[in-house]
Parts: C-alpha cells; sequence; structure tokens
C-alpha cells in the first residue's frame, strides 16, 4: 500500500523547507537509507534519508520549491500503484508549495544621476567615477577583501563602484588605493538600478526570532570596560608554549564568560513563561557570521574544558556554520550567547538576546589608549562589553555582578586556568 513521507521538522525553529535537490526521480526505487533529498531549513542544508523501500511514485515538492512542514513530500509504493484518492485525501486543507524563490533584477529609468545602487535607490552627485562593482553572479553581492572593505571605508569611497582586479572580479586593498587615479569622471545622464532577491529561509527565521525577542523581552544593557593587559600577556605567553597551537581572545573570553556563569547561576537561566529555569550546566552560544545571516553554534559544558579545546571546537563548529553543514545537536542547547565584533574594529554595541537565554554579551575590540595606572597617564588596552538583559529574568544588580566577575577573570587569568585548563 502506498506511503505519504512529508515535509520533516529538521530543526527546531524549522517551519517550512526548501528542497534544495532531489537524488531521486518518479519511478526511481528507492530503499530505506537512500539519501532521498537535500532540505534546506532555516539553518543548514541537510541530507534527507528515505525510510521506506518501495518505488517513487509522487513528489510532491519541486526542486526549489518551499513547502511547510507536514506537506507532502513524495509518495512511495508499488509500481503502477493508483494513489490519487490518497493525494486527494491528504491534499484536503493542506497548503501548496510555494513558488521557488527567485532573485529578480529590475532597473527603473528616473532622474539623471551618477550610481548603480543595490537593496535601494538613492540620488548621489553626478561628478563621481563610476566603474562596475565586482559582484558574485549568484547574489549580487560586492566581492572585497575585509582589508578592502575597512580602506574604502576610512577614505568614504563607496565600495560597490571600485571595479576589483582580484579573481572573480574580487576587491583588492590596491583597487581602493588606486580609485580615482586616471580614471574617467562620468557626468550627464545615468540610469538608476536596483536589485531584489527573495529572502532566504534562513533570513526569515532570523527576522522572526530576533523581532520576538526584542518586542518580547524587556532588554536592558551594562556595560564595563576591562584593562587587557594581563590578558595579552597571558595569552602571548600560552601561544609560545603550545606552538604552533594557538588560543584567541575569542577562547578566553569563553572561557571566562564559563566560569563566570557558575559563580552567578542566575544569569545562566531562562525565561519559559510560567517559570525561570537555571540551568546548572553552561553551554555557550558563539554567534557566527554567514552569508545569509548568523548561526549560533554551541559549545557544550565549556566550563570544563581547556581553552585549546574550546578554540578547536569554535573553529570547528564556524566552518561547518559557513558551509551550512551544522547539525541540530550543534546549534541547539545554549544556555548563554557571546557575540563578539571586536574583530571587525568594532568598540562597542549591543545584541538582542538569542531566546530561549536571558542574556547575551556583546564584545568589542580592544583598543590602544592612554590609562591612569598609579596616578600616571600611561599607554594601555581596553575591551568594552555590554550585557544585554531580560528583565524578567534578570536585574541590574545580578547582571553587574556576573560583569564584575567576568571583569576580573579576564584581567587576571590566572583566576580561570587552572590544573588542565590549557
Amino acid at each position: 500500500m502506498a506511503e505519504i513521507v512529508r515535509m520533516p521538522k529538521l530543526s527546531d525553529t524549522m517551519t517550512e523547507g526548501v528542497v534544495a535537490k532531489w537524488n531521486k526521480k518518479v519511478g526511481d526505487r528507492v530503499k530505506s537509507g537512500d539519501i532521498l533529498a537535500e532540505i534546506e531549513t532555516d539553518k543548514a542544508t541537510m541530507e534527507f534519508e528515505a525510510y521506506l523501500d518501495g518505488t517513487l511514485l509522487h513528489i510532491g515538492v519541486q526542486q526549489g520549491q518551499t513547502a511547510p512542514v507536514d506537506s507532502v513530500l513524495a509518495v512511495f509504493g508499488k509500481d503502477g500503484e493508483d494513489i490519487t484518492a490518497l493525494l486527494a485525501e491528504a491534499a484536503k486543507g493542506a497548503p501548496a508549495p510555494a513558488a521557488a524563490p527567485v532573485a529578480k533584477a529590475e532597473e527603473k529609468k528616473a532622474e539623471p544621476v551618477a550610481a548603480r545602487v543595490e537593496a535601494k535607490s538613492a540620488p548621489v552627485p553626478a561628478a563621481k567615477q563610476v566603474t562596475a562593482p565586482a559582484a558574485s553572479p549568484s547574489n549580487g553581492r560586492v566581492k572585497a577583501s575585509p582589508l578592502a572593505k575597512n580602506l574604502a571605508e576610512e577614505k568614504g569611497i563607496d565600495i560597490g563602484r571600485v571595479r576589483g582586479s582580484g579573481p572573480d572580479g574580487r576587491i583588492t586593498k590596491s583597487d581602493v588605493e588606486g580609485y580615482g587615479v586616471g580614471g574617467a569622471i562620468f557626468s550627464g545622464p545615468q540610469e538608476e538600478r536596483f536589485t531584489e532577491v527573495a529572502v532566504s529561509q534562513m533570513r526569515k527565521t532570523i527576522a522572526k526570532r530576533l523581532a520576538e525577542s526584542k518586542f518580547t523581552a524587556p532588554h536592558f544593557y551594562l556595560t564595563i570596560e576591562l584593562d587587557m593587559s594581563r590578558a595579552m600577556q597571558v595569552r602571548e605567553a600560552i601561544n609560545a608554549s603550545i606552538a604552533p597551537d594557538k588560543i584567541s581572545f575569542n577562547d578566553m573570553v569563553i572561557k571566562a564568560v564559563a566560569v563566570a556563569l557558575k559563580q552567578n547561576p542566575q544569569v545562566n537561566s531562562s525565561w519559559l513563561g510560567d517559570r525561570i529555569r537555571y540551568n546548572e550546566h553552561v553551554h555557550i552560544g558563539v554567534a557566527v557570521a554567514v552569508e545569509e545571516g548568523l548561526l549560533v553554534p554551541v559549545v557544550r559544558f565549556a566550563d570544563a574544558k581547556p581553552l585549546r579545546t574550546i578554540g578547536a571546537e569554535v573553529r570547528d563548529l564556524a566552518k561547518k556554520a559557513k558551509e551550512k553543514k551544522l547539525q541540530p545537536a550543534e546549534w541547539e542547547g545554549n544556555t548563554f550567547t557571546i557575540s563578539n565584533l571586536g574583530m571587525f574594529g568594532i568598540e562597542e554595541f549591543t545584541a538582542i538576546i538569542n531566546p530561549p537565554d536571558a542574556c547575551i554579551l556583546a564584545i568589542g575590540g580592544i583598543m590602544e589608549k592612554p590609562v591612569v595606572r598609579n596616578g600616571a597617564i600611561v599607554p594601555g588596552h581596553t575591551m568594552k562589553v555590554t550585557l544585554s538583559c531580560d528583565h524578567r529574568v534578570v536585574d541590574g544588580a545580578t547582571g553587574a555582578a556576573f560583569l564584575n566577575s567576568f571583569k576580573a577573570l579576564l584581567e587576571e587569568p590566572a583566576l580561570m586556568l587552572g590544573v588542565g585548563a590549557i
């Protein structure tokens, strides 16, 4: 007898999926365990195994289409079996799959301007040098090295107007440095242009979850500045002793957060509506920027792990996140989250709480600046961090106590580096 295979729920937040690829076609014989399809969820593209033996009689969601969880994905049965009645019964009240998301580009003629604008149209002065941007053929985004982007920002140059000389038109530092040298200046009427790209499953879920968090949880923010001189000295000494392995400042931050959470368990908590959960285990979510948004893989039992183990895990999880290969067990279960933008030159920022956590810690960059030591102004290195708290769970004094514990641990790393901690 024919049986229906439905769109699976492959993550805790998944409400719909996109069939990225079918590995079988109608009429193929399939055995349990065969890779039937690849399904894009809000967090990863995952292989979906067949759990039935039989012939693939019907495909309910075509490649590239979106369909809600539990909708008809496929039908298996015997060769030649009539499945008309089965499909009619399944179709009652079931939403139809959405059309495949397609990136579309539109061009609109308007008043004379000199610019190519992505995502929205805006007037720009006519007397500007305009060259073709280095865009990815798949998504229209500008390709540029981080150094090139930073240099362009410093010089006030729109990176989208620089022609890239690197592989696939990638913009390099030298391209930015040479921008405007020997180039022609455009004047006269041009065309306004913009590109619209369909919202991915990941971006939809990020938007929904962060909006719910921001407008449901009453956020408040606590900022503290740390003296990072000792942390820098200790990191340099550790890396010299474990070479060629290395630990990063982010690894030290994770370890310090984990230890501070054990000292301040009220912060390691979750709001569950009619109750508050205080977690005794420490699972640190580490926000990782990927092409379509943000993923938060989890370092489990971080308080009990040495720095090298934490560093290796974070690198592995970040690689999987960027390749969309994270498994559900690797992104679920966080009790606290860290978001670090220090490596991008950001001095200070606030982050939106990542449910179900009660708090998230935003890490800024280490900045060289004058500091006062023993009554004298001397060169120093400081780092600002901001704790976003859900006021339903964490009060100001509780959050402040956690931050002071974290500050003490990073300003004197020996406090968190016992035997086997490296």
